[in-house]
């Protein structure tokens, strides 16, 4: 059996802790894999290692810094495919939704080569007599990130390629679950001229994310995972006086007006709320027709595409619609959910319990599930699934629908399907939702935008990617300067102000 490691100092090394992880198949149940838990110990090694050599990378002048992450993209472009089937074999979604995942994180470096200018800072030239003001981004020094299971790839990069870009080292602590993407990322890095110590990956659990938010060192920390622990990092990180931001759980509406059009409606639904098992926290997992003729009529559409669904593994072909879900545990809470909804009343239009993949009876895999009737007190309503289970809640005005939304605690994403511009507007505009789409699914901005919830979904006060992301990992110093000018006033007393 394979058994991964961590990646310290430009090599992979086996940790001191003695613990590990099973690093599992989706489809198969099977154990394909050890992983290291770190120690505390561990931990503070492999920060000891980074403070050192972050400040020669600190000193490199950006455009040097950014050659790297254009190196780091050609890779990247090269291993794309080994890369996709290394992240599908332990993810278990397919292999051309693992390659969108490499993909959305290679755009992130992409943004990140133009570090150079991202980092210019202001000047003001005779700010006072003789005086000249003018402000610097400076890297804050050794980073952390703890990135979820279902972008090993995508998250990642998020993450570490801005801050690396603005002369900070970074410790990268993955999900468990499938740990092997980030650590090809960090050899490719390797490969692309980073110095040694810069990037670091840790595996671990609990006791390594608690050493990084209690170690002196880390500056500061991202997190994407469920928003229990987004909160609990965020303040632990706060507390000790880490600058933190971390983005939590969803539950994405779809609102769709009498106007829209249907089978366009419909496919959006199918895609954005079963693709990748569900397992997005952009996935759309509540549909909200307006009046119930728009949602008889999406039901009508709905449903023959949810029955023609393929699931199964990734080794099944491109055509594989979804894969299975990443644990027994996550299966098991799917079901209970399904479950719960069919107690509390909603109506099962269709039904997933039984599914079974011939050849695959113990892999995670999860058919697909369609609720209509649900109500806004109904524990699937509520509650975060994390899987292919969508459900329809009726709004018999506009004004009910977005109400929905903008009442629920989660305020990551949401869309409007409508052919009507007024509407749409007032929607963009009125939502207090952090991505809205109209007439797109899944609203994640591009790169060069930031990306960031509301409400319960996020925590900290600054987005992921795009400007906001040079912002977090830079501080800004501001030097007020005045060189012997041949004036000679005497001390000053006061506070200068401008005459």
């Amino acid at each position: 059996m394979q058994e991964l490691s961590h990646y310290i100092d430009g090599a992979h090394v086996s940790g001191t802790s003695g613990r590990f992880a099973d690093v599992m198949n989706p489809a198969t149940g099977e154990v394909q894999a050890k992983v290291p838990l770190a120690s505390t110990e561990d931990v503070a090694m492999a920060v000891e290692i980074a403070a050192k050599a972050q400040p020669a990378w600190a000193a490199t002048n950006p455009q040097r810094r950014a050659r790297v992450l254009m190196k780091f993209v050609d890779l990247l472009n090269r291993d794309m495919d080994k890369l996709a089937e290394a992240l599908s074999r332990e993810h278990g979604k397919t292999l051309p939704d693992a390659a969108g995942d490499v993909q959305r994180g290679l755009e992130v470096v992409e943004y990140c080569i133009g570090a150079p200018h991202l980092l210019k800072g202001e000047y003001t030239d005779s700010a006072g007599p003789g005086i000249d003001m003018y402000s610097m981004r400076q890297p804050l020094g050794v980073t952390a990130g703890i990135t979820p299971f279902n972008f090993p790839a995508m998250i990642p990069m998020w993450m570490f390629a801005p801050a690396i870009a603005c002369g900070n080292a970074f410790i990268l602590k993955p999900s468990e679950r499938d740990p092997s993407v980030p650590l090809m990322l960090a050899e490719l890095m390797a490969e692309a001229g980073l110095p040694k110590g810069i990037l670091q990956v840790v595996n671990g659990d609990k006791e390594a994310v608690d050493a990084l938010l209690h170690h002196d060192v880390v500056q500061s920390i991202g997190f994407v995972g469920s928003t229990p622990i987004a909160e609990y990092i965020y303040a632990t990180g706060c507390a000790n006086g880490k600058r933190v931001q971390c983005f939590g759980g969803a539950k994405n509406h779809m609102i769709v007006m009498p106007d829209a059009d249907m089978d366009q409606a419909a496919d959006a639904l199918v895609g954005a709320g079963y693709g990748a098992a569900g397992e997005r926290c952009m996935a759309i997992s509540v549909a909200v027709p307006v009046g119930d003729d728009t949602a008889d009529r999406l039901i009508e559409k709905l449903v023959p595409r949810i029955e023609k669904l393929k699931v199964g593994p990734y080794t099944a072909g491109n055509d594989v619609d979804y894969g299975p879900v990443v644990t027994a545990a996550a299966k098991a809470n799917i079901e209970r959910l399904v479950e719960t909804g069919v107690d509390q009343g909603a109506e099962l239009v269709v039904d997933g319990r039984d599914f079974k993949l011939q050849g695959y009876e113990d892999g995670y895999f999860v058919g697909p599930h369609l609720f209509d009737k649900v109500t806004k007190d109904m524990d699937i309503y509520k509650t975060e699934i994390f899987g292919p289970v969508l459900s329809t809640v009726r709004a018999q005005t506009y004004e009910e629908a977005i109400g929905l939304a903008m009442d629920h605690e989660y305020g990551n994403g949401t869309a409007i399907f409508t052919r009507d511009g007024d509407t749409a507007r007032d929607f963009a505009n009125r939502i207090n939702i952090g991505m809205v789409g109209i007439n797109v699914p899944i609203p994640v901005p591009l790169a060069y935008h930031t990306f960031g919830g509301w409400k319960k979904s996020v925590f900290g006060d600054l987005n992921q990617h795009g400007p906001d992301a040079f912002k977090f990992y830079t501080r800004t110093k501001t030097v007020t300067a005045r060189w012997p000018s041949g004036i000679k006033e005497g001390g000053e007393f006061s506070i200068p102000v401008m005459e």
